[in-house]
């Protein structure tokens, strides 16, 4: 939303005014609806606003007292309840205190507590001037950005990368770990190491202290592990359901123009139609435009098809960019600060343009991940864990209707995969890349480093697996949602995903997952109606193929055989090793060989930063 960026001076050596402004002034692409920086001797705030609704007139950074001050890119969810937990300890809150003065007014109640009181997705930072202390956070997923820098007792901070690097006391020495990662695995397996050695970044649910003593950085909240819902009535389900997906929507809608990033499946649909209930509820006016990505020859691709359905049934305008056209690594020399960090991905481009688009529109884009993690587990954990804890009725009841459901009996296979005590098949592991090199290999035991990710035991949960699977990733992927961020696509959009609202993420994780979350069918149960049949109806395929790698068919892309590893590249690639990717029968070694090309382009964007 908007630009956020601060100065400590550990030491309490006053504030450089020019070299904050110049902070701050970086930061105008993110916000460039106002500007203001505040100093207070040893410490310096800065903020650039983008206004994302009608009613915004905040002034940042911001204090109540002139004690304590912040500088928040924050949206924050629940008020109303946030308000009624203030006003219950005693804390009165206006009507029209904005995202950042709820989150002071939080601070001032619980303290270094309040991350467990706030919802939303924020990036924060809070001077205490009382407690000569800076108290930074970031909301549960990561979906907004967090970097500091602590060099020689100053701390820098930003939601953007390359305004931490501006400051004339941080360095653009490489982090060669973080290139090894990238090589091995596309992310630092330490999520708060970034691609610059002196450039650290908070991970999602992350705070952090800054003192005197130094920087101490904590889990302020982990996935619910243990919570279960059981209602009598299976209407219950869907109408709790409903409202939660309200009050997530409508969270995130606080403006009279919304894009969607709408395929045609059910997830993004869901919410465009909530979002288009509220329109007919609301007296405000609320212009609803959905954007779709589709092929028209490249590949088998029906997306133009069943999204054009939903946005004939809702009622709202859809723009479909076709891009069967893009070639491989397109305008890659063009994409600026899109790329802070190496970011291996071919067609890049598509996204950038998509946000393009989306922002001829408006400056709030809602989207539909992950309904994939939320609402299609297998039954086969909770079938078994029925089974382990002797709930055998259940367990049979469940079965039965999923036989009937499915219109065929369990077979023996199955069957004996519901044995808890049955053994598991053997994960599949990824090879080890062969084009390392040798000298960059074993002085870091990138070997060794390769066999502890792959060997590491992932977390599991006993009935959600796969939920669990999917939102720990983004846990530990801290730069997930860094690529629809505006401090890296350079767009005044904002990029919100009410199906990671906490409130619903927590209540679905706590259902049983069947019938309700597989195959999405609580969603179903809501939509039926409201969304075309035969969008509900659509069974879930995979891809029909890989976009890079029907490119790599092509005869156009030959070239990326053919590149020349710039000098920074060979001190991590031993570019004679590189199989050949043109033509490549297997998609996935396609796409692991082509990480070294993404790298090279990237390092020859980033020339001037050296390696220690």
């Amino acid at each position: 939303m908007s630009g956020i960026c601060g100065v400590l001076n550990l030491d309490g050596a006053p504030i450089v005014a020019h070299e904050l402004e110049r902070l701050t002034a970086f930061l105008d692409f993110r916000g460039p609806d106002a500007r203001h920086e505040w100093v207070g001797g040893e410490v310096g705030l800065g903020h650039t606003l983008l206004r994302t609704s009608r009613l915004e007139a905040e002034h940042q950074p911001l204090s109540l007292d002139g004690e304590v001050w912040i500088t928040a890119d924050a949206r924050i969810d629940g008020q109303a309840e946030l308000r009624r937990k203030l006003k219950a300890s005693c804390r009165e809150v206006p009507a029209t205190a904005h995202d950042a003065a709820l989150i002071l007014h939080a601070y001032s109640v619980w303290g270094e507590e309040c991350t467990g009181h706030l919802i939303g997705d924020f990036a924060f930072a809070i001077w205490d001037g009382r407690r000569k202390r800076l108290f930074c956070a970031r909301d549960h997923f990561g979906v907004k950005p967090f970097f500091y820098a602590l060099v020689n007792g100053c701390f820098v901070f930003s939601n953007t990368l390359n305004c931490v690097r501006a400051h004339p006391r941080v360095g653009s020495t490489l982090n060669e770990l973080a290139i090894a990662d990238f090589l091995l695995f596309e992310r630092n397996q330490d999520p708060t190491t970034t691609i610059y050695g002196e450039v650290r970044r908070l991970a999602p649910a992350e705070c952090l202290t800054v003192d005197a003593t130094g920087v101490k950085a904590r889990r302020y909240w982990t996935l619910p592990f243990e919570a279960r819902v059981q209602y009598r009535a299976a209407g219950e389900y869907v109408e709790r359901f409903e409202e939660l997906l309200g009050l997530a929507v409508a969270d995130r809608v606080r403006t009279d123009r919304v894009s969607f990033t709408m395929s045609g499946g059910m997830d993004s649909a869901g919410v465009a139609a909530t979002a288009s209930a509220r329109l007919s509820s609301n007296t405000s006016p609320l212009a609803l435009h959905a954007n779709t990505t589709v092929y028209d020859w490249l590949m088998p691709d029906e997306e133009r098809f069943y999204a054009g359905l939903v946005a004939e049934k809702l009622g709202i305008s859809i723009s479909y960019r076709a891009i069967d056209d893009y070639k491989l690594y397109e305008r890659y020399d063009d994409l600026g600060a899109y790329l802070p960090e190496p970011f291996h991905d071919p067609l890049a481009v598509v996204a950038l343009d998509l946000t393009k688009d989306a922002a001829s529109h408006g400056r709030v884009v809602l989207t539909g991940y992950d309904g994939d993690a939320l609402f299609s587990e297998s039954p086969r954990p909770y079938f078994r864990h029925l089974i382990r804890e002797g709930r055998l009725g259940r367990f049979m009841t469940s079965a039965i209707r999923f036989a009937m459901s499915e219109r065929k009996i369990l077979p023996a296979g199955a069957l004996k995969s519901l044995n808890p005590l049955a053994a598991r098949s053997k994960p599949w592991r990824e090879p080890y890349p062969p084009w390392l090199n040798p000298d960059f290999e074993h002085r870091l035991r990138l070997g060794e480093r390769f066999a502890g990710y792959t060997d590491r035991a992932p977390v599991t949960h006993p009935i959600r697996p796969f939920a669990f699977k999917t939102f720990d990733y983004l846990m530990r992927h801290s730069t997930f949602f860094d690529r629809s961020d505006p401090g890296c696509t350079g767009y005044h959009v904002e990029y919100r995903h009410p199906l990671l609202d906490l409130r619903l993420l927590e209540h679905c994780l706590s259902l049983p997952p069947y019938p309700w979350c597989m195959r999405k069918e609580i969603l179903r149960h809501s939509m039926r109606g409201v969304l075309p049949e035969r969008v509900l109806t659509r069974p879930k395929t995979p891809a029909s193929a890989c976009p890079y790698h029907e490119r790599l068919k092509n005869e156009e892309s030959r070239w990326v055989d053919r590149f020349a590893a710039s000098r920074a590249t060979s001190a991590f690639v031993d570019r004679d090793k590189i199989p050949s990717t043109h033509g490549e029968a297997d998609p996935y070694a396609a796409w692991v060989n082509l990480r070294p090309l993404s790298l090279d382009l990237w390092l020859r964007k980033n020339s001037h930063s050296l390696v220690s």
